[in-house]
Protein backbone atom coordinates (compact mmCIF):
# COMPACT_ATOMS: atom_id res chain seq x y z
CA UNK A 1 0.00 0.00 0.00
CA UNK A 2 1.48 3.19 -0.93
CA UNK A 3 1.76 5.55 2.09
CA UNK A 4 0.25 8.94 2.38
CA UNK A 5 2.69 11.39 2.74
CA UNK A 6 2.18 14.95 5.24
CA UNK A 7 3.73 17.66 3.20
CA UNK A 8 4.48 21.57 4.62
CA UNK A 9 3.40 23.65 1.74
CA UNK A 10 5.50 26.73 3.17
CA UNK A 11 6.16 30.61 2.07
CA UNK A 12 9.74 30.45 2.20
CA UNK A 13 10.44 26.61 2.63
CA UNK A 14 8.20 23.31 2.53
CA UNK A 15 8.78 19.87 3.77
CA UNK A 16 8.06 16.03 2.99
CA UNK A 17 7.95 13.77 5.56
CA UNK A 18 6.22 10.34 6.32
CA UNK A 19 5.22 8.21 9.24
CA UNK A 20 7.13 4.78 9.70
CA UNK A 21 8.26 1.98 11.77
CA UNK A 22 5.78 3.94 14.33
CA UNK A 23 7.23 7.35 13.93
CA UNK A 24 7.26 10.69 12.02
CA UNK A 25 10.04 10.91 9.94
CA UNK A 26 11.55 14.00 7.29
CA UNK A 27 11.86 13.16 3.86
CA UNK A 28 15.22 14.39 2.46
CA UNK A 29 15.37 16.47 -0.97
CA UNK A 30 18.02 15.80 -3.94
CA UNK A 31 20.52 18.09 -2.25
CA UNK A 32 20.32 16.04 0.79
CA UNK A 33 18.35 18.40 2.78
CA UNK A 34 14.91 18.24 4.09
CA UNK A 35 13.98 22.36 3.50
CA UNK A 36 13.19 22.80 -0.32
CA UNK A 37 13.08 26.46 -0.95
CA UNK A 38 9.54 27.82 -1.99
CA UNK A 39 11.43 29.02 -5.07
CA UNK A 40 10.33 28.25 -8.50
CA UNK A 41 12.68 29.63 -11.92
CA UNK A 42 12.27 29.63 -15.49
CA UNK A 43 15.66 29.74 -17.67
CA UNK A 44 15.85 31.22 -21.26
CA UNK A 45 15.12 27.95 -23.03
CA UNK A 46 12.26 27.54 -20.67
CA UNK A 47 13.62 24.77 -18.05
CA UNK A 48 12.05 25.13 -14.71
CA UNK A 49 14.31 25.15 -11.63
CA UNK A 50 12.57 24.53 -8.10
CA UNK A 51 14.17 24.95 -4.76
CA UNK A 52 17.70 25.85 -3.89
CA UNK A 53 18.59 26.09 -7.88
CA UNK A 54 15.66 28.97 -8.25
CA UNK A 55 16.69 30.24 -4.97
CA UNK A 56 20.36 30.81 -6.25
CA UNK A 57 19.17 32.16 -9.55
CA UNK A 58 16.88 34.80 -7.72
CA UNK A 59 19.79 36.26 -6.90
CA UNK A 60 21.07 37.70 -10.26
CA UNK A 61 17.95 37.04 -12.15
CA UNK A 62 15.00 38.15 -9.93
CA UNK A 63 12.65 38.67 -12.91
CA UNK A 64 12.89 34.79 -13.90
CA UNK A 65 11.60 33.65 -10.43
CA UNK A 66 8.65 33.39 -8.05
CA UNK A 67 9.03 33.51 -4.24
CA UNK A 68 6.42 34.65 -1.33
CA UNK A 69 3.46 33.01 -4.17
CA UNK A 70 1.67 31.06 -1.57
CA UNK A 71 0.53 34.61 0.08
CA UNK A 72 -1.52 35.11 -3.44
CA UNK A 73 -3.27 31.24 -2.92
CA UNK A 74 -7.21 32.13 -3.78
CA UNK A 75 -6.55 35.39 -5.90
CA UNK A 76 -6.16 35.96 -9.39
CA UNK A 77 -2.93 37.06 -9.02
CA UNK A 78 -0.59 35.99 -11.94
CA UNK A 79 3.42 36.18 -11.21
CA UNK A 80 5.54 36.94 -14.64
CA UNK A 81 8.62 34.84 -14.65
CA UNK A 82 10.65 36.28 -17.95
CA UNK A 83 7.88 36.22 -20.33
CA UNK A 84 5.57 33.20 -18.80
CA UNK A 85 2.98 33.99 -16.09
CA UNK A 86 1.86 31.59 -13.89
CA UNK A 87 -0.91 31.63 -11.03
CA UNK A 88 0.02 30.66 -7.35
CA UNK A 89 -1.51 27.13 -7.38
CA UNK A 90 1.04 26.62 -10.80
CA UNK A 91 3.73 27.70 -8.85
CA UNK A 92 3.16 25.70 -5.62
CA UNK A 93 2.44 22.50 -7.69
CA UNK A 94 5.33 22.91 -8.92
CA UNK A 95 6.96 22.70 -5.48
CA UNK A 96 4.58 20.11 -4.45
CA UNK A 97 5.86 17.82 -8.01
CA UNK A 98 9.79 18.32 -6.35
CA UNK A 99 8.67 16.87 -2.94
CA UNK A 100 6.79 14.19 -4.40
CA UNK A 101 9.52 13.40 -7.04
CA UNK A 102 11.98 13.39 -3.50
CA UNK A 103 9.80 11.60 -1.85
CA UNK A 104 9.37 8.73 -4.23
CA UNK A 105 12.89 8.69 -4.78
CA UNK A 106 13.49 7.51 -1.04
CA UNK A 107 10.21 5.31 -0.40
CA UNK A 108 11.26 3.67 -3.55
CA UNK A 109 7.29 3.80 -4.31
CA UNK A 110 4.92 5.50 -6.20
CA UNK A 111 3.37 8.25 -4.14
CA UNK A 112 -0.54 9.09 -4.96
CA UNK A 113 -1.38 10.55 -1.45
CA UNK A 114 -0.96 13.59 0.44
CA UNK A 115 -1.97 15.82 3.64
CA UNK A 116 -1.15 19.31 3.07
CA UNK A 117 -0.97 22.02 5.40
CA UNK A 118 -2.13 25.46 5.34
CA UNK A 119 -2.08 28.79 7.84
CA UNK A 120 -5.03 28.25 9.80
CA UNK A 121 -6.57 31.02 9.13
CA UNK A 122 -6.50 30.21 5.51
CA UNK A 123 -10.36 30.93 3.91
CA UNK A 124 -12.12 28.82 1.69
CA UNK A 125 -10.57 30.26 -1.68
CA UNK A 126 -7.37 29.64 -0.71
CA UNK A 127 -7.73 26.57 0.95
CA UNK A 128 -9.23 25.07 -2.65
CA UNK A 129 -6.58 26.84 -4.40
CA UNK A 130 -4.07 24.46 -2.47
CA UNK A 131 -6.36 21.37 -2.95
CA UNK A 132 -5.95 22.43 -6.51
CA UNK A 133 -2.10 22.93 -6.63
CA UNK A 134 -2.03 19.29 -4.61
CA UNK A 135 -4.03 17.66 -7.62
CA UNK A 136 -1.96 19.44 -10.45
CA UNK A 137 1.20 18.10 -9.09
CA UNK A 138 -0.38 14.26 -9.43
CA UNK A 139 -1.52 14.16 -5.67
CA UNK A 140 -4.78 12.65 -4.60
CA UNK A 141 -5.26 15.52 -1.77
CA UNK A 142 -6.68 13.28 1.71
CA UNK A 143 -6.55 16.09 3.65
CA UNK A 144 -6.07 20.18 4.36
CA UNK A 145 -5.29 20.65 7.98
CA UNK A 146 -3.97 23.64 9.57
CA UNK A 147 -0.38 24.13 10.27
CA UNK A 148 -0.67 24.84 13.92
CA UNK A 149 -2.90 21.45 14.06
CA UNK A 150 0.09 19.63 12.45
CA UNK A 151 2.18 20.60 15.01
CA UNK A 152 0.11 20.07 17.81
CA UNK A 153 -0.17 16.65 16.58
CA UNK A 154 3.78 16.53 17.07
CA UNK A 155 3.87 17.02 20.09
CA UNK A 156 0.71 15.50 21.37
CA UNK A 157 2.09 12.40 19.88
CA UNK A 158 5.30 12.57 22.15
CA UNK A 159 3.30 13.59 25.03
CA UNK A 160 -0.12 11.67 25.05
CA UNK A 161 -0.39 11.70 28.89
CA UNK A 162 -0.22 15.18 29.36
CA UNK A 163 -3.49 17.76 30.55
CA UNK A 164 -3.05 21.12 29.56
CA UNK A 165 -3.55 23.94 27.79
CA UNK A 166 -1.37 24.61 24.87
CA UNK A 167 -1.19 28.03 22.88
CA UNK A 168 0.77 27.25 19.48
CA UNK A 169 2.42 30.64 17.91
CA UNK A 170 3.32 30.11 14.05
CA UNK A 171 5.14 32.74 12.94
CA UNK A 172 6.41 31.21 9.28
CA UNK A 173 7.87 32.94 6.07
CA UNK A 174 4.62 35.03 4.95
CA UNK A 175 1.74 33.85 7.62
CA UNK A 176 1.06 34.10 11.02
CA UNK A 177 -1.45 31.69 12.89
CA UNK A 178 -2.26 31.29 16.86
CA UNK A 179 -4.05 28.19 17.74
CA UNK A 180 -5.19 27.45 21.68
CA UNK A 181 -5.93 24.34 22.17
CA UNK A 182 -5.90 21.56 25.20
CA UNK A 183 -4.47 18.39 26.21
CA UNK A 184 -6.23 14.93 28.10
CA UNK A 185 -6.08 11.49 27.61
CA UNK A 186 -4.43 11.19 23.93
CA UNK A 187 -6.82 13.58 22.90
CA UNK A 188 -5.95 16.89 21.30
CA UNK A 189 -8.88 19.45 21.43
CA UNK A 190 -8.53 22.62 19.68
CA UNK A 191 -10.16 25.58 21.40
CA UNK A 192 -9.97 28.59 18.98
CA UNK A 193 -7.49 29.65 16.35
CA UNK A 194 -6.66 32.96 14.90
CA UNK A 195 -4.46 34.66 12.38
CA UNK A 196 -3.27 36.99 9.89
CA UNK A 197 -2.15 35.80 6.28
CA UNK A 198 0.08 37.98 5.54
CA UNK A 199 2.61 38.68 8.30
CA UNK A 200 5.63 36.38 8.60
CA UNK A 201 9.12 36.64 8.47
CA UNK A 202 9.67 37.75 5.23
CA UNK A 203 8.30 40.82 6.51
CA UNK A 204 10.52 40.99 9.20
CA UNK A 205 13.29 40.99 6.79
CA UNK A 206 11.68 43.13 4.50
CA UNK A 207 11.89 45.71 7.20
CA UNK A 208 15.55 45.25 7.11
CA UNK A 209 15.57 45.85 3.75
CA UNK A 210 13.52 48.99 3.50
CA UNK A 211 15.33 50.55 6.45
CA UNK A 212 18.77 50.10 5.28
CA UNK A 213 17.90 51.48 1.68
CA UNK A 214 16.35 54.44 3.38
CA UNK A 215 19.86 55.25 5.25
CA UNK A 216 21.22 55.70 1.29
CA UNK A 217 18.16 57.98 0.52
CA UNK A 218 15.95 55.27 -1.19
CA UNK A 219 12.54 53.74 -0.95
CA UNK A 220 11.95 49.78 -1.13
CA UNK A 221 9.36 50.17 -3.65
CA UNK A 222 10.66 52.14 -6.62
CA UNK A 223 14.13 50.92 -5.88
CA UNK A 224 12.59 47.38 -6.37
CA UNK A 225 11.73 48.73 -9.91
CA UNK A 226 14.77 50.65 -10.73
CA UNK A 227 17.45 48.02 -9.18
CA UNK A 228 15.96 44.52 -9.01
CA UNK A 229 19.43 43.18 -8.95
CA UNK A 230 20.72 45.29 -5.66
CA UNK A 231 17.06 44.51 -3.90
CA UNK A 232 17.60 40.55 -4.63
CA UNK A 233 21.05 41.03 -3.23
CA UNK A 234 20.24 43.08 0.40
CA UNK A 235 17.03 41.12 0.50
CA UNK A 236 19.44 38.01 0.64
CA UNK A 237 22.21 39.65 2.90
CA UNK A 238 19.61 40.92 5.11
CA UNK A 239 17.84 37.38 5.99
CA UNK A 240 21.24 36.43 6.55
CA UNK A 241 21.69 38.99 9.26
CA UNK A 242 18.62 38.36 10.71
CA UNK A 243 19.23 34.40 11.22
CA UNK A 244 22.53 35.94 12.67
CA UNK A 245 21.23 38.24 15.40
CA UNK A 246 19.88 35.03 16.85
CA UNK A 247 23.15 34.04 18.15
CA UNK A 248 25.26 37.18 17.79
CA UNK A 249 24.39 40.97 19.78
CA UNK A 250 26.16 42.74 16.33
CA UNK A 251 26.04 42.37 12.70
CA UNK A 252 26.79 44.24 9.47
CA UNK A 253 25.08 43.77 6.72
CA UNK A 254 26.94 45.25 3.08
CA UNK A 255 25.11 47.34 0.86
CA UNK A 256 25.18 46.02 -2.95
CA UNK A 257 25.78 48.30 -5.73
CA UNK A 258 23.22 48.76 -8.26
CA UNK A 259 24.22 46.33 -9.69
CA UNK A 260 23.66 43.80 -6.61
CA UNK A 261 27.79 42.92 -6.69
CA UNK A 262 29.63 43.39 -2.97
CA UNK A 263 32.72 44.74 -3.53
CA UNK A 264 35.62 45.55 -0.83
CA UNK A 265 34.89 49.24 -0.23
CA UNK A 266 30.53 47.79 -0.11
CA UNK A 267 29.39 50.22 2.50
CA UNK A 268 28.73 48.31 5.65
CA UNK A 269 26.18 48.98 8.15
CA UNK A 270 26.20 47.58 11.82
CA UNK A 271 22.38 46.62 13.39
CA UNK A 272 22.89 45.70 17.02
CA UNK A 273 20.24 43.27 18.87
CA UNK A 274 18.34 46.14 20.32
CA UNK A 275 18.30 48.01 17.04
CA UNK A 276 16.64 44.88 15.13
CA UNK A 277 14.48 44.97 17.57
CA UNK A 278 13.59 48.49 18.35
CA UNK A 279 13.07 48.30 14.49
CA UNK A 280 10.42 45.37 14.42
CA UNK A 281 8.13 46.64 16.84
CA UNK A 282 5.63 47.85 14.53
CA UNK A 283 5.14 43.72 12.90
CA UNK A 284 5.93 42.69 17.03
CA UNK A 285 2.74 44.23 17.90
CA UNK A 286 0.65 42.97 15.28
CA UNK A 287 0.74 39.74 16.54
CA UNK A 288 -1.08 40.87 19.57
CA UNK A 289 -4.19 41.03 18.05
CA UNK A 290 -4.31 37.22 16.85
CA UNK A 291 -2.97 36.21 20.29
CA UNK A 292 -5.59 37.94 22.25
CA UNK A 293 -8.48 36.94 19.69
CA UNK A 294 -7.52 33.67 19.80
CA UNK A 295 -7.20 33.71 24.06
CA UNK A 296 -10.97 35.90 23.59
CA UNK A 297 -12.67 33.16 21.56
CA UNK A 298 -11.55 30.31 23.79
CA UNK A 299 -12.75 32.08 27.00
CA UNK A 300 -9.38 31.47 28.60
CA UNK A 301 -7.06 33.99 30.59
CA UNK A 302 -3.08 34.22 29.36
CA UNK A 303 -2.31 32.92 33.03
CA UNK A 304 -4.15 29.32 32.17
CA UNK A 305 -1.80 28.44 29.36
CA UNK A 306 0.53 25.84 30.49
CA UNK A 307 3.16 26.13 27.18
CA UNK A 308 3.23 28.62 24.40
CA UNK A 309 4.74 26.44 21.50
CA UNK A 310 6.73 28.15 18.64
CA UNK A 311 6.27 26.71 15.13
CA UNK A 312 8.16 28.49 12.22
CA UNK A 313 11.80 29.48 11.35
CA UNK A 314 10.65 32.99 12.27
CA UNK A 315 10.22 32.02 15.68
CA UNK A 316 14.25 31.73 16.04
CA UNK A 317 14.08 35.79 16.10
CA UNK A 318 15.14 36.96 19.99
CA UNK A 319 12.94 40.20 19.86
CA UNK A 320 9.70 37.65 19.04
CA UNK A 321 10.34 35.39 21.95
CA UNK A 322 11.04 38.67 24.17
CA UNK A 323 7.59 40.59 23.09
CA UNK A 324 5.75 37.24 23.06
CA UNK A 325 6.98 35.96 26.86
CA UNK A 326 6.47 40.03 27.87
CA UNK A 327 2.75 40.06 26.84
CA UNK A 328 1.99 36.43 27.97
CA UNK A 329 4.12 36.28 30.93
CA UNK A 330 5.78 32.66 30.11
CA UNK A 331 9.00 31.93 27.90
CA UNK A 332 7.92 30.48 24.47
CA UNK A 333 9.25 26.60 24.02
CA UNK A 334 10.74 25.22 21.17
CA UNK A 335 11.20 21.49 22.02
CA UNK A 336 11.18 20.62 18.25
CA UNK A 337 12.77 22.14 15.45
CA UNK A 338 9.77 24.80 14.43
CA UNK A 339 11.16 24.43 10.64
CA UNK A 340 9.96 20.87 10.77
CA UNK A 341 7.42 20.29 13.06
CA UNK A 342 4.55 21.31 11.21
CA UNK A 343 5.27 18.28 8.72
CA UNK A 344 6.33 15.75 10.88
CA UNK A 345 2.61 16.39 12.31
CA UNK A 346 0.99 16.19 9.04
CA UNK A 347 2.75 12.87 8.69
CA UNK A 348 1.04 11.57 12.28
CA UNK A 349 -2.53 12.86 10.78
CA UNK A 350 -1.58 11.02 7.10
CA UNK A 351 -0.75 7.57 10.33
CA UNK A 352 -4.40 8.88 11.57
CA UNK A 353 -6.08 8.45 8.35
CA UNK A 354 -4.16 5.12 7.29
CA UNK A 355 -5.36 3.87 10.90
CA UNK A 356 -1.81 3.13 11.78
CA UNK A 357 -1.95 1.26 14.93
CA UNK A 358 0.61 3.41 16.45
CA UNK A 359 -1.80 6.11 16.74
CA UNK A 360 -4.56 4.30 17.25
CA UNK A 361 -4.88 5.94 21.14
CA UNK A 362 -4.68 9.62 19.69
CA UNK A 363 -7.59 11.66 19.44
CA UNK A 364 -7.94 15.05 17.73
CA UNK A 365 -10.49 17.45 17.14
CA UNK A 366 -11.04 20.52 15.40
CA UNK A 367 -12.77 23.77 14.88
CA UNK A 368 -14.01 25.82 12.13
CA UNK A 369 -11.94 28.34 11.82
CA UNK A 370 -14.33 30.97 10.24
CA UNK A 371 -18.06 31.71 10.88
CA UNK A 372 -20.75 30.69 8.50
CA UNK A 373 -23.86 32.14 7.44
CA UNK A 374 -26.26 33.57 5.10
CA UNK A 375 -27.28 37.02 3.61
CA UNK A 376 -30.40 38.69 5.68
CA UNK A 377 -31.92 42.07 4.66
CA UNK A 378 -32.45 44.20 7.96
CA UNK A 379 -34.97 47.31 8.90
CA UNK A 380 -34.01 50.84 9.35
CA UNK A 381 -37.17 53.08 9.88
CA UNK A 382 -39.07 52.13 6.76
CA UNK A 383 -35.97 51.39 4.58
CA UNK A 384 -35.10 47.58 4.16
CA UNK A 385 -31.41 47.13 3.36
CA UNK A 386 -30.05 43.48 2.14
CA UNK A 387 -26.63 42.24 1.70
CA UNK A 388 -26.00 41.89 6.22
CA UNK A 389 -24.41 38.66 7.72
CA UNK A 390 -26.37 36.52 9.82
CA UNK A 391 -24.08 33.81 11.39
CA UNK A 392 -25.45 30.17 11.99
CA UNK A 393 -22.33 28.45 12.98
CA UNK A 394 -19.43 30.72 15.02
CA UNK A 395 -15.71 30.24 13.95
CA UNK A 396 -14.46 27.93 16.45
CA UNK A 397 -17.15 25.83 17.10
CA UNK A 398 -16.02 22.21 17.66
CA UNK A 399 -16.36 20.01 14.64
CA UNK A 400 -18.63 18.32 13.55
CA UNK A 401 -21.52 20.59 14.24
CA UNK A 402 -24.77 21.19 13.24
CA UNK A 403 -26.91 24.36 13.86
CA UNK A 404 -30.04 25.85 13.35
CA UNK A 405 -31.58 29.45 13.06
CA UNK A 406 -35.08 30.59 12.21
CA UNK A 407 -35.80 33.23 9.37
CA UNK A 408 -39.14 34.64 8.02
CA UNK A 409 -40.38 35.96 4.56
CA UNK A 410 -40.41 39.88 3.92
CA UNK A 411 -42.93 40.22 1.18
CA UNK A 412 -46.37 39.41 1.09
CA UNK A 413 -47.06 35.57 -0.95
CA UNK A 414 -43.37 35.21 -0.89
CA UNK A 415 -43.10 31.98 -2.90
CA UNK A 416 -39.18 31.61 -2.92
CA UNK A 417 -36.63 32.57 -0.79
CA UNK A 418 -33.03 31.85 -1.93
CA UNK A 419 -30.50 31.55 0.98
CA UNK A 420 -26.71 33.36 -0.13
CA UNK A 421 -24.54 31.51 2.04
CA UNK A 422 -21.54 32.99 3.38
CA UNK A 423 -18.01 32.32 5.01
CA UNK A 424 -16.24 35.50 7.21
CA UNK A 425 -16.43 37.56 9.97
CA UNK A 426 -17.48 41.10 8.71
CA UNK A 427 -21.15 42.43 9.00
CA UNK A 428 -21.62 43.36 5.39
CA UNK A 429 -21.65 39.68 2.63
CA UNK A 430 -19.84 41.92 0.51
CA UNK A 431 -16.40 42.01 2.93
CA UNK A 432 -17.08 38.09 2.95
CA UNK A 433 -16.61 34.76 0.85
CA UNK A 434 -19.66 33.33 -0.74
CA UNK A 435 -19.63 29.72 -1.14
CA UNK A 436 -22.81 28.68 -2.47
CA UNK A 437 -26.73 29.00 -2.38
CA UNK A 438 -30.16 27.45 -1.77
CA UNK A 439 -33.60 27.50 -3.32
CA UNK A 440 -36.56 27.63 -1.44
CA UNK A 441 -39.77 27.33 -2.92
CA UNK A 442 -43.67 26.56 -2.46
CA UNK A 443 -43.43 28.93 0.80
CA UNK A 444 -47.48 29.30 1.85
CA UNK A 445 -48.50 32.66 0.30
CA UNK A 446 -49.76 35.08 3.37
CA UNK A 447 -48.46 38.44 4.96
CA UNK A 448 -44.37 39.03 5.54
CA UNK A 449 -42.60 36.77 8.38
CA UNK A 450 -43.78 33.21 7.29
CA UNK A 451 -41.04 31.22 9.06
CA UNK A 452 -38.39 28.42 7.81
CA UNK A 453 -35.89 27.24 9.56
CA UNK A 454 -32.21 27.16 8.41
CA UNK A 455 -29.92 24.41 9.50
CA UNK A 456 -26.21 24.18 8.76
CA UNK A 457 -24.43 20.76 8.97
CA UNK A 458 -20.44 21.19 8.70
CA UNK A 459 -18.41 18.00 9.69
CA UNK A 460 -14.01 17.73 9.47
CA UNK A 461 -13.96 17.15 6.11
CA UNK A 462 -14.85 20.57 5.25
CA UNK A 463 -18.72 19.13 4.14
CA UNK A 464 -20.93 21.83 4.74
CA UNK A 465 -24.56 20.63 4.66
CA UNK A 466 -27.35 23.55 4.35
CA UNK A 467 -31.02 22.27 4.89
CA UNK A 468 -34.18 24.92 4.63
CA UNK A 469 -37.22 23.25 6.70
CA UNK A 470 -40.74 24.90 6.12
CA UNK A 471 -42.93 24.22 9.35
CA UNK A 472 -46.12 25.44 7.61
CA UNK A 473 -45.55 22.87 4.83
CA UNK A 474 -43.16 20.10 6.38
CA UNK A 475 -41.13 20.76 3.17
CA UNK A 476 -37.04 20.08 3.43
CA UNK A 477 -34.77 21.53 1.13
CA UNK A 478 -31.13 20.84 1.24
CA UNK A 479 -27.46 21.06 -0.57
CA UNK A 480 -24.07 20.03 -0.09
CA UNK A 481 -21.18 22.66 -0.50
CA UNK A 482 -18.27 20.48 -0.75
CA UNK A 483 -14.89 22.93 0.59
CA UNK A 484 -11.23 21.51 0.17
CA UNK A 485 -10.46 20.07 3.57
CA UNK A 486 -9.94 16.50 1.43
CA UNK A 487 -10.39 15.19 -1.66
CA UNK A 488 -13.53 13.28 -2.05
CA UNK A 489 -15.56 11.36 -4.43
CA UNK A 490 -19.15 11.27 -5.01
CA UNK A 491 -20.00 8.18 -3.14
CA UNK A 492 -17.51 9.65 -0.38
CA UNK A 493 -19.45 12.64 -0.17
CA UNK A 494 -22.47 11.05 0.19
CA UNK A 495 -21.35 8.48 2.95
CA UNK A 496 -19.96 11.65 4.81
CA UNK A 497 -23.27 13.28 4.98
CA UNK A 498 -25.21 9.90 5.84
CA UNK A 499 -22.46 10.39 9.09
CA UNK A 500 -23.44 13.88 9.58
CA UNK A 501 -27.19 12.46 10.42
CA UNK A 502 -25.78 11.35 14.09
CA UNK A 503 -24.35 15.18 14.50
CA UNK A 504 -28.00 16.47 13.72
CA UNK A 505 -30.13 17.17 17.06
CA UNK A 506 -32.90 18.70 16.14
CA UNK A 507 -35.42 17.87 19.10
CA UNK A 508 -38.14 20.69 17.88
CA UNK A 509 -39.27 18.29 14.64
CA UNK A 510 -40.62 15.65 17.44
CA UNK A 511 -44.32 15.54 17.06
CA UNK A 512 -44.25 15.09 21.18
CA UNK A 513 -42.01 18.32 21.37
CA UNK A 514 -44.09 20.08 19.39
CA UNK A 515 -47.77 19.23 21.36
CA UNK A 516 -45.48 19.90 24.40
CA UNK A 517 -44.78 23.71 23.27
CA UNK A 518 -48.31 24.49 21.89
CA UNK A 519 -49.62 22.98 25.74
CA UNK A 520 -46.96 25.27 27.50
CA UNK A 521 -48.31 28.01 25.04
CA UNK A 522 -51.69 27.77 26.11
CA UNK A 523 -51.16 27.58 29.82
CA UNK A 524 -49.32 30.76 29.50
CA UNK A 525 -52.79 32.41 28.92
CA UNK A 526 -54.40 30.32 31.91
CA UNK A 527 -51.98 30.84 34.93
CA UNK A 528 -51.69 33.39 37.82
CA UNK A 529 -49.97 36.85 36.37
CA UNK A 530 -47.93 36.20 39.15
CA UNK A 531 -46.67 33.05 37.63
CA UNK A 532 -46.53 33.97 33.96
CA UNK A 533 -42.53 34.77 34.18
CA UNK A 534 -41.55 32.36 35.84
CA UNK A 535 -43.52 29.55 32.78
CA UNK A 536 -42.57 31.73 30.26
CA UNK A 537 -39.09 31.81 31.15
CA UNK A 538 -38.77 28.16 31.12
CA UNK A 539 -40.74 27.74 27.60
CA UNK A 540 -38.00 30.51 26.48
CA UNK A 541 -34.72 28.22 27.65
CA UNK A 542 -36.50 25.44 26.10
CA UNK A 543 -37.01 26.58 22.96
CA UNK A 544 -33.25 28.06 22.72
CA UNK A 545 -32.15 24.55 23.77
CA UNK A 546 -34.19 22.89 20.93
CA UNK A 547 -32.38 24.98 18.49
CA UNK A 548 -29.05 24.62 19.85
CA UNK A 549 -28.30 21.39 18.46
CA UNK A 550 -27.04 20.37 22.24
CA UNK A 551 -28.44 16.98 23.59
CA UNK A 552 -27.63 17.51 27.26
CA UNK A 553 -29.14 21.49 27.17
CA UNK A 554 -32.08 20.18 25.77
CA UNK A 555 -32.73 17.19 28.13
CA UNK A 556 -31.99 19.60 31.22
CA UNK A 557 -34.24 22.79 29.97
CA UNK A 558 -36.93 19.72 28.93
CA UNK A 559 -36.63 18.34 32.86
CA UNK A 560 -36.76 21.69 34.15
CA UNK A 561 -39.99 22.96 32.14
CA UNK A 562 -41.65 19.99 33.16
CA UNK A 563 -40.81 20.72 36.57
CA UNK A 564 -42.19 24.63 36.87
CA UNK A 565 -45.23 22.94 35.16
CA UNK A 566 -45.75 20.24 38.02
CA UNK A 567 -45.25 23.27 40.52
CA UNK A 568 -48.15 25.29 39.18
CA UNK A 569 -50.00 22.23 39.05
CA UNK A 570 -49.97 21.25 35.63
CA UNK A 571 -48.66 17.25 34.36
CA UNK A 572 -47.85 16.95 30.69
CA UNK A 573 -49.07 13.36 29.76
CA UNK A 574 -46.74 12.47 26.67
CA UNK A 575 -47.14 9.60 24.11
CA UNK A 576 -45.35 6.71 26.40
CA UNK A 577 -47.51 8.00 29.53
CA UNK A 578 -47.14 10.67 32.00
CA UNK A 579 -44.85 13.05 32.79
Amino acid sequence: MSPIVGIDLGTTNSLCAVFEDGKPRLIKNAHGNVLTPSVVGVLPDGQVLVGQAAKELRVTQPQRCGSRFKRYMGTSEKLSLGDQQFTAPQLSSLVLKSLKHDAEADLGVTVEEAVITVPAYFNDHQRRATKLAGELAGFRVRRIINEPTAAALTYGFHDRQAEKHLLVVDLGGGTFDVTLMEIFEGTLEIVATSGESMLGGEDFTDRLVSNILQGEGLHLESCEMRQPLRVARLRDVCELAKQRLAHQDLVEVPVPDEQGMITDQAKRVPVSREQFAMLMTPLLERLLGPVYKALRDGERAPETVAEIICVGGATRLNCMHDFIAAKLGAQPLMTFNPDEVVALGAAVQAALLSQDRAVDDMVMTDVCPHTLGVEVAKLFGSQRNSGYFEPIIHRNTTIPVSRESVFCTIEPNQYTVKLKVYQGESRKVKDNLALGELSVDGLPPGPPGTEFVVRFTYDTNGILEVEAFVPATGKKYSTVLTQPQSSLSEDEVAEAVKRMQAVKFYPRDELENQRLLRYCERLVGEVSPMHREQLESAIDVWEAAMSSGDREFFLRAREGLLIVLSQLGYEFESDSGAE
